[in-house]
């Protein structure tokens, strides 16, 4: 990747929110769509459903952005590693990893801003964070009990180069949680490398992954990602959780 679309405090402010905001603060609308909140729980709680994991089990969250997944799978596993691309997420997470809380501030209107604090959900397990490159990952990470990829795989310039290493990264007869809108833009990802996008991206990612993992559930998981008062991207994501075979 050249260039790193995600470094500005503008943005930091706006994944914050979407992370660690009180439900109040991103939706101050009584009859919006509050079935898109708490995206970032939903992607680890509704698709793990009811597995459990033994205590010095250890998960990779990929694309964690500033954190609150990893913290959720930290309540279920001993030890959970976060990867982002952008250094001032991995910085944020990493603080709030330390106990610190982090304060912030997320657009109202023009430039008017509100304060806040992000505070992490609590947790038994080790969580920590790194800056990565998830098409290019350290070739020593390997055999986690489950790999969490949540609105991942379509921010990828080569996602294929991610989804070839997950075979390594999950363990046989571990899981992945993933999640995924398929918003598909040449920004970010070259026409030629979309895994589908003529309508049949979820067939193909399902022919993709099939050799190494089987689908064992799915569910459409919609969120909300709110630009300033007025004004939000409510997205659906396709929900799943694969057993590597």
């Amino acid at each position: 990747m050249s260039g790193n679309l995600y470094e500005s405090d503008k943005l930091l402010g706006e994944y914050l929110l979407f992370h660690y905001g009180r439900d109040e603060e991103i939706l101050p609308w009584a009859n919006g769509p509050v079935d898109a909140l708490g995206f970032t729980n939903r992607t680890v709680e509704s698709l793990m459903e009811k597995q459990s994991f033994e205590q010095n089990s250890k998960a990779l969250d990929v694309g964690c952005a500033v954190g609150a997944s990893s913290f959720v799978l930290g309540k279920y596993f001993g030890e959970v590693l976060g990867i982002d691309y952008s250094k001032s997420f991995i910085d944020a997470a990493s603080l709030l990893s330390e106990g610190k809380t982090l304060e912030y501030s997320y657009l109202e209107e023009g430039s008017c801003y509100a304060d806040a604090k992000a505070v992490p959900t609590t947790c038994e397990g080790e969580v920590s964070f790194q800056v990565g490159d998830a098409t290019n990952l350290d070739e020593e990470l390997s055999g986690f009990d489950l790999v969490h990829a949540a609105n991942l795989i379509c921010r990828l310039p080569t996602p294929e180069a991610f989804l070839n290493r997950l075979p390594h990264l999950v363990k046989q007869g571990g899981y992945l949680l993933l999640a995924t809108p398929f918003t598909w833009l040449e920004e970010f990802t070259p026409r030629e490398k979309w895994i589908g996008g003529s309508g049949d991206s979820k067939d193909k990612l399902k022919e993709f992954l099939s050799p190494w993992f089987s689908l064992e559930y799915e569910e459409d998981l919609p969120f909300l990602i709110r630009e300033h008062r007025r004004k939000f991207q409510y997205s659906v994501s396709w929900g799943t959780r694969w057993r590597r075979i």
